[in-house]
């Protein structure tokens, strides 16, 4: 007998399968029923001015079906929470939720000024600097201002000494620039750009070193990350620096043929280095994300990456239900960072990367809903990455 008419026999999965498509068509027509509901209930709260979202109530009512559902409980209250998000869509897309998100997205800049000469932007680090490269793709005609740190391109931004600031943000060998997300989340600028840049690392020292000398290597806390196999494998010792250049300018400054610095290529004839070694780091594929960031906002049309932030209660399944919201609506996630809030007991906030442009009806719907619902939620950017 074959595989189809054991299937399909009076004593095979045919008749459970009829019995399956019986009980989805009650399903649907009971789900489309409740969906009404949903409705009546957004009206109610519409006109007596009740909010959509009520946690204590859900939490009552998932308890109470959880413990009626018997051995099926778990996964009975699974399914509700995913109910009970979608009736709240409904109801925040009938009530306008987000108007706040909404003005301040309809309102933004449309055309980024990068290519203007005299526009103004600060640059982490100093001349010869990965950094300083992405700032000169994105910015062609303008000559970076450098600041030595993280917090001082921040500052900058903030004291008005320019509109736009250039940092990395993430690295493909070793992860996220940590710093960069805490003070994303401290002063809440926009993101408007975004690039790549391959990362092609060389060993530099002094003239006439010789790399069997070597004995420590300076560079930015990424770089050596990047580079860590061959610094382990050699026995070198690794020193954090406050950028690959800096670290060059430092080794070029100094007389001592023992120490070399991590660094591009450009940096390394910026200060005069001697290139003991070429792409030697660990991913031949290494590339660094940079970012824009502005006190504006800026949307252009053709936008494709969307950048929030917000924080969650500490309560069973609050991120599922976040997450979910984005399979829901079609949308790719492409990154997700949690990073502590200062001053709290474990308390985290969450960094979100996403595909997608506001100009999109079910988009703009799902930041207006996560606004209204979510703590601390921070719309960063909709923005081109390149």
């Amino acid at each position: 007998m074959s595989m189809e008419q054991k299937e399909t026999g009076n004593n095979g999965l045919g008749e459970i399968r009829q019995e399956i498509d019986d009980i989805d068509r009650q399903l649907s027509a009971l789900f489309a029923k409740r969906m009404d509901c949903s409705r009546r209930v957004a009206e109610y709260k519409l006109e007596n001015g009740l909010p959509i979202f009520n946690r204590e109530r859900e939490e009552q009512v998932l308890d109470k079906i959880e413990q009626t559902a018997g051995s099926y409980g778990a996964p009975t209250r699974q399914l509700y929470v995913t109910i009970m998000e979608l009736s709240r869509a409904l109801q925040h897309e009938m009530l306008g939720s987000g108007d706040a998100l909404n003005r301040r997205i309809l309102g933004a800049k449309k055309q980024l000024p990068f290519a203007q000469k005299g526009q103004k932007a600060v640059c982490f680090g100093v001349p010869g600097t990965y950094t300083n490269e992405a700032c000169n793709r994105l910015f062609p005609d303008t000559e970076p201002i450098f600041r030595p740190t993280f917090h001082e391109v921040f500052k900058a931004i903030a004291n008005s000494e320019a509109e736009f600031g250039v940092l990395p943000i993430e690295n493909s060998s070793v992860g996220s620039v940590t710093e960069v997300y805490d003070l994303l989340q401290k002063y809440r600028f926009s993101i408007v750009s975004a690039i790549h840049i391959p990362i092609d690392h060389c060993l530099a020292s002094v003239s006439g070193a010789a790399l069997e000398n070597i004995k420590t290597v300076y560079s930015h806390q990424q770089a050596l990350g990047q580079c860590s196999e061959y610094l382990h494998s050699h026995k070198l010792t690794p020193k954090a620096y406050i950028s690959t250049a800096a670290a060059a300018k430092m080794v070029s400054e100094s007389s001592d043929a023992t120490i070399a610095a991590i660094c591009s290529e450009k940096a390394a004839k910026e200060y005069g280095l001697e290139i003991l070694l070429r792409s030697f780091q660990d991913n031949p594929n290494n590339m660094t994300r940079f970012i824009v960031i502005s006190k504006e906002l800026y949307i252009e049309p053709d936008a494709d990456k969307i950048s929030l932030s917000f924080s969650l209660p500490h309560t069973t399944g609050s991120l599922y239900e976040v997450l979910f919201r984005f399979a829901y609506c079609g949308l790719n996630l492409t990154k997700i960072e949690s990073r502590p809030v200062l001053g709290t007991d474990f308390e985290y906030m969450f960094y979100l990367d996403f595909s997608g442009n506001v100009g999109s009806r079910n988009t703009l719907s799902l930041l207006r809903t996560l606004s209204d619902e979510l703590t601390d939620f921070t719309f960063l950017g909709n923005y081109k990455e390149s």
